[in-house]
């Protein structure tokens, strides 16, 4: 390499002599050129006589300043010549690159991961190390980023500076935008390979491949139950430790999770969302409208493997499932008496507590159950839904219909085990068996005679009630 002048060579020669003659008074670095000592003085001093006619900001050196100007004119002179992408700076271009190249310089001792930048791995061996740097100081909580940092603090000063043109949203994060902007553009970017459905984020693409490779990370260490998100880990533990944080505020009953909490709330609201649009009956649940929607269509997905026997809903599956298995799994704590169906031992303790919470408006007679009372409420409203379809006799009781049907079919299922003669309903084989036993239950106040059948009774008590003549 050839020089003009003398003083240019002696220089150069410093780079390959390593000779530093420069020295800082304040912090003891060295130089090989007193031009750079002079520009590294300025970080001590305070000095930036570089200064943006734009916005007034300073820079120590001109390069700073020249870089800076950038952002006010737009200008990216470094170009990418794979994807065309431009830069400001020479340095992120560079870095750019890599990506194209496949090259990853920084490489971690421990692991072995490589990284495109310096930065990338230096933030990588805080994983290692532990180390975070960054201290909330409203609530003591450390980052290993910067930015992470300054995202988290946004929570305690509110500050939303992403705006969203579309709707006026805010948010925290850049990226929480500009994912929130695919909801405006429909944009779906990530695809899952598997069943090609897409994805507005990453990390909803992630979850959702966890469907097809069964994977679940979040295992609950109480009882080793395995979740897919972490979230479902953090409502089932609640299980656990009995947190219930969803008060309602009407009745204070409380709920693991807030979709139970809006549920419930619809007791109270009497909102029902859900519609059937063959019937127009609403529910307060989804699964309750799809349940029911099968009546119409006729499905019955559930299949007894015992009997063959079908339902509409999972639900009334496992019920029946309980003849089979003789399972009484709900038992009265006052007279030990077991049954297959929760709401049946509920109902079963009134019983003992003498409550009768379902009240009709028509008479004021209280029941046990909602069933029983809508069974009554059709004495007022004369309503007979079950119709014989052999003769077109209609009944206020399923039950009253089964029993109807054995006129037509001839079965009579109650047999008599002393004479063999069979009946229709249960009730005329308890009748005809008192004429076995001699039974007479039904009793008369007035002269205590007895008779088997209460209609009997009935008959007799006109012969006590009976008005007597009045005489002239």
């Amino acid at each position: 390499m050839s020089f003009e002048e003398s003083g240019n060579l002696k220089k150069h020669q410093r780079i390959h002599t390593g000779e530093k003659r420069y020295q800082c008074s304040e912090c003891g670095l060295c130089f090989r050129l007193s031009d750079s000592l002079k520009k590294h003085k300025r970080i001590h001093t305070g000095e930036k006589p570089y200064q943006c006619s734009e916005c007034e900001r300073s820079f120590h050196q001109q390069r700073g300043l020249i870089l800076h100007q950038r952002i006010h004119t737009g200008e990216k002179p470094y170009q990418c010549s794979d994807c065309g992408l431009s830069f400001r700076q020479s340095t992120a271009h560079k870095k750019h690159q890599r990506i194209h190249t496949g090259e990853k310089p920084y490489q971690c001792s421990e692991c072995e991961r490589s990284f495109h930048q310096q930065r990338g791995l230096i933030l990588h061996q805080r994983i290692h190390t532990g180390e975070k740097p960054y201290q909330c100081s409203d609530c003591g909580l450390s980052f290993r980023q910067s930015t992470a940092h300054k995202r988290h603090q946004r929570i305690h000063t509110g500050e939303k500076p992403y705006y969203c043109s579309e709707c006026g949203k805010n948010f925290r994060d850049g990226s929480n935008l500009k994912t929130h902007q695919r909801i405006h553009t429909g944009e779906k970017p990530y695809y899952c390979s598997e069943c090609g459905k897409n994805f507005r984020d990453g990390s909803n693409l992630k979850t959702h491949q966890r469907i097809h490779t069964g994977e679940k990370p979040y295992q609950c260490s109480e009882c080793g139950l395995s979740f897919r998100l972490n979230d479902t880990l953090k409502k089932h533990q609640r299980i656990h430790t009995g947190e219930k944080p969803y008060q309602c505020s009407q009745c204070e009953k409380s709920y693991y999770q807030q979709s139970g909490l809006i549920l419930h709330q619809r007791i109270h609201t009497g909102e029902k969302p859900y519609q059937c649009s063959d019937c127009g009956k609403s529910f307060n649940h989804r699964k309750d409208l799809i349940s029911h929607q099968r009546i119409h269509t006729g499905e019955k997905p559930y299949y007894c493997s015992d009997c063959g026997k079908n339902f509409i809903n999972v639900t009334n599956l496992k019920r029946h499932q309980r003849i089979h298995t003789g399972e009484k799994p709900y038992q009265c704590s006052d007279c030990g008496k077991s049954f297959n169906h929760r709401k049946d031992l509920i109902s079963h303790q009134r019983i003992h507590t003498g409550e009768k919470p379902y009240y009709c408006s028509d008479c004021g007679k209280n029941f046990r159950n909602g069933t029983n009372l809508k069974t009554h409420q059709r004495i007022h409203t004369g309503e007979k839904p079950y119709q014989c379809s052999e003769c077109g006799k209609s009944f206020r009781l399923n039950d009253t219909l089964r029993n109807h049907q054995r006129i037509h079919t001839g079965e009579k299922p109650y047999q008599c085990s002393q004479c063999e003669k069979s009946y229709y309903q249960q009730i005329g084989l308890i009748l005809h068996q008192s004429i076995h036993t001699g039974e007479k239950p039904y009793q008369c106040s007035e002269c205590g005679k007895s008779f088997r059948l209460s209609d009997s009774l009935k008959k007799h008590r006109r012969i006590h009630t009976r008005e007597k003549p009045s005489a002239d």
